[in-house]
């Protein structure tokens, strides 16, 4: 839509002639943009649907709009057709016919009425220049193509994403009821009915009211500037996916429940063969190591084992939803028992790695001066056989034991430090005396 030259002295016909040729121009482009926005799709929606909330409230406003445009338009043209009658009567206009021309081309000459003036104007008519009501026609042609964009973008992008998602749930509701998940009986499948109602209370009130669903664009005048709003959607979109992973992971624990059971009972198995070995072992370090504080080896829980029973009871009878967080919680407690068996036999048994420490190092320290050729030392032989005897004898008293290796390793370090004397022969004899 196009504006008007300002009103001014009496045109000459030049002048006359291009605003007549601009007005035609004008006229073509307004009646363009009027049967367009008649045969919007959008336009047509809205007249049929049964609105409510702010989309009734601005699509009333819109149509009422819409009405004062087609009567501004049809003054706007009989305007025009008046003013080309005029033009038209002689090639030559006289100067009445240029004063008149002048006073529809640039004055006030455009009298509405009725509907079609300003709401509140208290006004039974009202006067305009040509390019007054060109104004006001754009403005009122914004304001309600605005309205009629933004609802049909609304209706273009939301409702299809929303059965999309629909389809989607249905999909994964009956996945769900196979595994077991059913509202009231696993937290996902209530968040499955409440994703189901408020996406059908959203397709309701997106066809129903669609522009409360319309975020316009930010420091934009142009008609239709701005998005859908999906962020509730987008919220359900979101939930889905999660109770989808939810799903899955339920089905995954189905595919591999028996595998899962046998590791867990292989796991529980050795941490009570591990605790048996460590109350076996306790019981030798009592008998073999004396003055020596050995810990208490606590039984198997029981509990894990009728949590497993528990377990295996869900997968028999395919209660896969309880049976997922119980394996999962069940393994790492197996796991955890596993290693407090091991840590329980390390700590019972440390007393005995600390006597094959020393009757290690006794003997690497026996091997050591052997190989210097001072194994038969008695000073040597006496403190091996003093430390051999107290580390091969039970019980044995490891504080006494490692004081007899040490004492053994001191004797043995002087002896290989030690200077040695050379051994002079009888011919070594000789040659000193010659």
């Amino acid at each position: 839509m196009g504006v008007t030259d300002p009103a001014g002295p009496v045109m000459d016909r030049d002048e006359v002639d291009r605003a007549l040729a601009r007005l035609g121009q004008e006229h073509e482009a307004i009646e363009t943009s009027l049967l367009a926005l008649q045969d919007h799709a959008g336009r047509r929606l809205l007249e049929g649907a049964e609105l409510t909330g702010v989309t009734e409230e601005r699509w009333t406003a819109a149509e009422e709009a819409i009405t004062v445009l087609w009567a501004c338009f049809d003054a706007y043209t009989a305007a025009l057709r008046r003013a080309r009658e005029i033009r038209s009567r002689r090639r030559w206009s006289s100067r009445e016919d240029l004063v008149e021309l002048t006073g529809l081309l640039r004055g006030e000459a455009v009298a509405l009425a009725g509907p079609a003036l300003p709401a509140g104007s208290g006004r039974l008519s009202e006067s305009y220049t040509l390019t007054a009501l060109v104004d006001r026609m754009n403005e009122l042609y914004a304001s309600s193509l605005d309205v009629v964009v933004a609802a049909d973008a609304v209706w273009s992008a939301l409702p299809a994403r929303i059965d999309l998602l629909a389809a989607e749930l249905h999909r994964t509701r009956g996945l769900a009821h196979s595994v077991g998940v059913r509202p009231g009986e696993h937290p996902a499948g209530d968040d499955l009915e409440g994703i189901t109602a408020t996406l059908t209370a959203l397709r309701a009130r997106v066809i129903s009211d669609p522009l409360a669903y319309w975020t316009p664009a930010q420091g934009s005048s142009a008609p239709g500037g701005g998005r859908p709003d999906t962020t509730v959607y987008d919220r359900e979109a979101r939930a889905l996916e999660d109770v989808r992973r939810e799903i899955d992971a339920v089905l995954t624990v189905r595919q591999d429940a028996e595998e899962r059971l046998i590791r867990l009972r292989d796991v529980l198995s050795r941490a009570d063969r591990t605790l048996a070995e460590a109350r076996t072992a306790r019981g030798e370090v009592l008998a073999k190591i004396a003055a020596t504080e050995v810990p208490v080896v606590s039984g198997p829980p029981t509990v894990l084992q009728e949590q497993l029973a528990t377990a295996a009871d869900h997968r028999r009878h395919a209660r896969w939803h309880r049976l997922s967080p119980l394996l999962d919680s069940l393994e790492r407690r197996a796991e955890d028992e596993l290693l407090r068996a091991r840590e329980s036999l390390t700590a019972v048994t440390a007393p005995l790695a600390v006597r094959a420490e020393l009757r290690g190092r006794l003997d690497a320290y026996r091997a050591k001066v052997a190989r210097h050729g001072l194994a038969e030392d008695p000073l040597l032989i006496e403190r091996y056989d003093a430390a051999r005897r107290m580390l091969w004898s039970a019980p044995c008293d490891l504080r006494v034991a490692e004081q007899a290796v040490l004492r053994y390793q001191h004797a043995a370090a002087e002896l290989l430090t030690a200077p040695k004397v050379p051994e002079h022969g009888p011919t070594d004899a000789r040659e000193d005396e010659g």
